[in-house]
């Protein structure tokens, strides 16, 4: 499914027809609509439509063209509307210096307030900012540190300011805009900033994608800005469907949520998740932040068996419609060697063309002794997180639990490297890490070399 999360059903042009509306945004694979008020009345209209249809939610808010007209009661009327069943956010409110329809300062103080509201609430705010980043900023920066959360809506700045949104703990809404060919600025940032802090949106019946400009714009329209981001990131339409489903349901609780799974995919490639158990302990790793990967719940109650991991595998349209099949999840595979070995060992009599596994690289000091040769043949591929250039960094950066950690996983690079065809050492990108030293070290035990990007998984 994909969440439109930001529409004005109540417009004229789509309320009209609000029930074919919603009928071809159904149809088109839209689950979940989120439609947004620009004023007291319009937010009204918005929460009796949310209220009338199950798949439809509301947020309430004054947009800042209308400012000039609220007052304080307007802002407790909608406080009170902003409680009723089925509104997720406050919005859309923030600056507009564009058009300028309200006075500047009249802007900042009706934007200032209904953040605060907002916050006090305990909604989610949805910003409007058009020419207007710093004075923008400004005021999340304030709220934020009091606990606020929220989207920037219809993107419009450069991937500078789009990383201090997120540092904020915003996110940042892609409208159909990303598929006009003059607008390399919205692109640069999708392909810049991490996918699951994206979320899709028409902002109908405005800004109609592309393929489609010039026309009004409605939900069923929102797969041509999915797709220009699935191609910007590299992931497939499915994959950019559930992450930005899961990120909605992250900020509003709107969207379906994922069950726990075992085999999960990500572009043509099949992971599979067998265990939480690690032998390290990452500063990086974004198991201490969620347990969820490209909108893949990796939550584990129990270790899978042989047979469940073959049979989820089976579920997933089995091994042969797989580039590759990998085991990584959110534990340490190598931890299960011996499921590990059983397991490829079943896919490779399926017609598996692939087999890869992620690894932290201490599996042989972990068991106690050299398992590589055992691996051999089973897998094809290895990818080692090196992650540093030398001892004292790893043992920061990475808290090994077993001692002697760097040493053996230099050792384990080696002896793979003598065995298995296809290592690659990695290293994330984490800032203060010599990524290019690291490649010398990686190339000194005969393997090749991949920088992997900071806060980007999957």
């Amino acid at each position: 499914m994909i969440v439109d999360t930001h529409a004005h059903l109540t417009y004229k042009g789509l309320v009209e027809d609000v029930d074919g509306v919603l009928r071809r945004g159904r149809e088109a694979g839209v689950g979940a609509f989120i439609t947004v008020g620009v004023d007291l009345p319009d937010s009204r209209k918005a929460v009796a439509l949310a209220q009338r249809e199950n798949d439809v939610w509301a947020v309430a808010g004054v947009h800042p063209h209308d400012t000039v007209a609220m007052t304080e009661a307007t802002l407790d009327d909608l406080s009170t509307l902003a409680k009723s069943e089925r509104v997720v956010g406050w919005g859309e409110t923030g600056l507009d210096f564009f058009r300028d329809h309200s006075p500047r300062e009249t802007q900042k103080k009706w934007f200032r307030a209904q953040a605060a509201r907002a916050r006090e609430i305990g909604l989610p705010l949805v910003v409007h900012d058009r020419e207007a980043h710093a004075e923008t900023l400004e005021v999340l920066k304030e709220e934020a540190r009091r606990g606020l959360r929220g989207v920037l809506h219809c993107f419009s700045g450069g991937v500078d300011f789009a990383r201090e949104v997120l540092a904020l703990g915003f996110y940042i809404s892609i409208p159909g805009t990303v598929t006009y060919p003059s607008n390399g600025l919205l692109r640069e940032v999708v392909k810049s900033v991490p996918v699951e802090k994206l979320l899709l949106e028409t902002d109908c019946p405005f800004l109609s994608p592309q393929p489609l400009r010039g026309k009004k714009n409605e939900p069923a329209n929102i797969i041509h800005t999915a797709r220009k981001v699935a191609e910007l990131k590299g992931l497939t339409l499915e994959d950019v469907s559930r992450i930005t489903t899961a990120a909605s349901r992250e900020l509003f609780g709107v969207g379906e949520a994922a069950a726990p799974e075992i085999a999960y995919p990500i572009r043509d490639s099949l992971y599979l998740n067998i265990t939480a158990r690690c032998t390290n302990a990452c500063v990086f790793c974004p198991k201490h932040r969620s347990a969820t990967v490209k909108g893949h719940d990796l939550t584990l109650t129990r270790e899978p068996s042989v047979e469940e991991v073959l049979q989820a595998v089976q579920e997933r349209g089995g091994p042969g419609k797989w580039a590759e099949i990998v085991f990584c999840g959110f534990g340490e595979p190598l931890t299960r060697l011996d499921e590990v070995i059983k397991i490829s060992w079943e896919l490779k009599k399926l017609g598996v063309r692939k087999i890869r596994v992620n690894t932290d690289g201490l599996a042989n000091l972990y068991h106690g002794r050299d398992v590589t040769g055992e691996l051999a043949g089973a897998v094809d591929a290895l990818s080692v997180s090196l992650n540093a250039p030398d001892e004292e960094q790893y043992e920061r950066i990475c808290r090994p639990a077993l001692r002697g950690a760097y040493p053996s996983l230099l050792d384990f690079l080696k002896k793979s490297a003598e065995k298995i065809k296809d290592v690659t050492a990695t290293a994330v990108a984490l800032p203060g890490v010599d990524i290019a030293l690291c490649a010398k070290v990686a190339a000194k035990t005969g393997v090749k070399f991949r920088e992997r990007p900071y806060n980007e998984v999957g």
